[in-house]
């Protein structure tokens, strides 16, 4: 049996044993585009079809009789990425319409063109490319398949890192699904049957109510699901499970499933138990120690008072920077695939502008992604990894300048005082983060008020001295933002900065704005403190460090794009390789000629050995060779190479500061044009030119 050639090209199979049809069709397949191969008999064309077979070329009469049931099977066995299409020569007067045995093979192949003899070869040709066309897009489907699945594979080991279970229990059947890591924290193993009873029945018979009572207040309210309980292992062993979930309602509002995470909480417990039983020891000591005066034993309980509140404050330190570096693990690498998916539907969008169906379904793929980009950035906020651009900012000029937008978001319900003192120093902030930030304390305010009220912006400068725990000593600018609405009790109150909390209905709310207005201040060196009553309303309060540096003036405009490109030899470096080709592809899309490395050595080694290149764009995070390591190195060899670092991530490590234009992830083609063109005319060496 022959084997199809690996040429590089899309393959097109052919079985026409008559005359000079196969020469024929194997002539005009080349001319199309494609590599021709030829089955000797309908066993091996059968035996050659595979996903890499771009189309099959049958004759009608080759075939009419023919026992058709091993290329049935294959067509039937194809996954959902694949309809393979085939183009069957007929002779005159033998189409489908006129022909039975057209018509069965119309049933057999689904996906069919009927070609009568004799034709013109452009006919062919033009049958031929729009079949390669339809294939190519379904490898295109093939590869977006792929990179989901493996962008689930990631959120898999994510959550396997970090020890937690997944679990959904379907509300009208009370059927639960589980993870192997749910089922170990109750105490199972991974092919143990784990059902809803026998949930129910771990759980330690004193707790079953709690359980029960917070089900019922979730499915009655849609607030999210979280408790603490005991749970008794098989073995008789006592554990504790930390629980937290939300529930999904279907498009009536009636709640449809439960999904969330569980984790073994049994550590943490023992060591607050230990330390319970620790303090009521040197309490009763206290107690025994009668002969003290009074003001003696106010003061060894002050001291544990205070001990509690640094292991409580410790705690909570460490849990918010483990979720910190979670989140901020997944959601890189969730940046990098949407930037895969953007990049080819820019480039797809360009292929289909005639296609007002297919233009509409792009365009909501790119209003998807787009969205997920936003929430990544809000992900990467809270990780503080996010690009921040800092730089002297006039707070009360930002908070002036964005009055129509605020009174647009509140609505006419809630009115707006402001109080903003004149002679402020500027902040040292990013203003788009900061004009984010307010945004979202004004939305979150006015969702208190639902009746309406006042939303009270302040700005005013304070000094702090010495260290102040969250702060250190200087000067900052305090924006306030203060409502009189519904507020919090204490217990919601610590938990409002943690991601994903939301007081809001489900559906209403990600729980992510508190979370990133959090990292933000981290980021910048200040703090985000809230103050809030239940009843009465709530204060915000964003302490940003000031700065005696006047604010810069904005530019009067960008640098502009070239109105006619001139062909470049760029070097691009990137260890992705879905992130590679879509970049390669926008690249060359403009006009550019791209060599590809897939990292640090492979780059610098096509440098060394004489390679020109007019410009080299490289991905920072890279395994052996990290971005700014290949530039300083390149910099020894060519010291006027124009250089762009591409990253996703705003702080680099300790001894990687280079200075070298920044492109953010997920970037675009006019992002990426723009900063090649930046880029090459700050390089007062080496002037725009075409490439050798």
């Amino acid at each position: 049996m022959a084997a199809i050639p690996n040429s590089g090209q899309p393959k097109a199979l052919i079985y026409a044993p008559t005359g000079r049809d196969a020469l024929v069709a194997a002539s005009l397949v080349n001319e199309a585009g494609a590599t021709a191969v030829t089955a000797q008999d309908l066993p091996m064309f059968a035996a050659l079809l595979d996903d890499d077979v771009a189309f099959g070329i049958l004759t009608e009469e080759a075939v009419r009789s023919s026992d058709l049931k091993p290329i049935a099977a294959w067509i039937s066995a194809q996954p959902s990425w694949s309809d393979l299409p085939f183009i069957v020569l007929t002779t005159r007067g033998g189409g489908p319409e006129r022909n039975p045995a057209a018509a069965r093979l119309s049933e057999v192949l689904a996906n069919v063109t009927f070609l009568e003899r004799p034709f013109h070869a452009t006919s062919f040709i033009s049958i031929a490319r729009t079949a390669l066309r339809g294939r190519l897009r379904q490898y295109q489907a093939r590869a977006h398949l792929e990179a989901l699945s493996e962008g689930e594979r990631r959120l898999q080991g994510a959550l396997a890192a970090g020890r937690l279970g997944a679990w959904e229990l379907e509300l009208f059947s009370m059927r639960l699904s589980a993870s192997d890591t749910c089922k170990a924290i109750f105490g199972r193993g991974p092919n143990e049957e784990f059902t809803y009873p026998d949930l129910i029945a771990s759980i330690h018979r004193d707790d079953r109510e709690l359980v029960q009572t917070n089900l019922d207040w979730t499915i009655e309210t849609g607030r999210d699901y979280s408790v603490e309980h005991r749970t008794i292992w098989p073995d008789g062993s006592l554990h504790w499970v930390e629980v937290h979930a939300q529930l999904y309602a279907d498009r009536y509002g009636s709640a449809k499933k439960l999904v969330g995470v569980s984790s073994d909480a049994t550590a943490r417990k023992t060591t607050e138990e230990n330390l319970r039983r620790l303090n009521e020891s040197l309490e009763e000591r206290v107690r025994e120690r009668t002969g003290e005066v009074h003001a003696a034993h106010r003061s060894l309980l002050e001291e544990v008072a205070q001990r509690e509140q640094a292991q409580e404050q410790l705690r909570h330190s460490q849990k918010m920077e483990a979720i910190g570096q979670l989140t901020g693990g997944v959601a890189h690498d969730f940046n990098n695939l949407l930037m895969v998916v953007l990049g080819n539907l820019e480039l797809l969008g360009k292929h289909v502008t005639g296609d007002r169906k297919a233009s509409r379904l792009v365009e909501g793929a790119v209003q998807g992604a787009r969205r997920g980009a936003a929430l990544t950035q809000r992900l990467l906020a809270f990780a503080r990894r996010q690009d921040l651009q800092v730089k002297p900012v006039d707070l009360v000029e930002l908070v002036s300048g964005m009055n129509d937008l605020l009174r647009r978001s509140v609505g006419s319900s809630v009115s707006i005082e402001t109080r903003l003192l004149p002679g402020l120093q500027p902040a040292l902030v990013d203003a788009n983060q900061v004009e984010l930030a307010l945004l979202n304390l004004a939305v979150n305010a006015r969702d208190a008020m639902p009746d309406g009220g006042v939303l009270s912006i302040s700005l005013r400068e304070e000094q702090v001295v010495g260290d102040a725990g969250d702060l250190d000593g200087g000067t900052y600018l305090v924006l306030s933002v203060t409502d009189n609405g519904s507020g919090m009790d204490a217990e919601t109150l610590k938990k409002a900065v943690d991601p994903f909390f939301s007081t809001k209905e489900l559906g209403k709310g990600t729980g992510l704005g508190l979370s990133m207005i959090h990292g933000l201040a981290v980021q910048l060196n200040g703090a985000l403190r809230l103050t809030s009553k239940l009843g009465v309303g709530t204060t915000a309060e964003l302490w940003l460090p000031a700065t005696e540096r006047r604010p810069e003036q904005p530019a009067e405009t960008d640098l502009p794009l070239p109105q006619t490109a001139s062909k470049l030899k760029i070097l691009l470096v990137d260890d992705d390789t879905l992130i590679a080709m879509s970049s390669v592809e926008m690249l060359e899309d403009l006009g550019h000629e791209v060599v590809e490395a897939n990292s640090g050595s492979q780059a610098l080694e096509l440098i060394r050995t004489g390679g020109h290149f007019d410009v080299m764009i490289t991905d920072y995070s890279m395994p052996g060779m990290t971005g700014a390591q290949l530039a300083q190195a390149v910099r020894t060899i060519r010291p006027t190479l124009p250089i762009v670092l591409a990253t996703g991530y705003a702080d680099l490590p300790a001894g990687a500061e280079v200075d070298l234009p920044r492109l953010g992830k997920p970037y675009n083609q006019d992002q990426l044009a723009r900063e090649i063109h930046k880029a090459m005319a700050s390089d007062t060496d080496m002037p725009l030119k075409s490439a050798s």
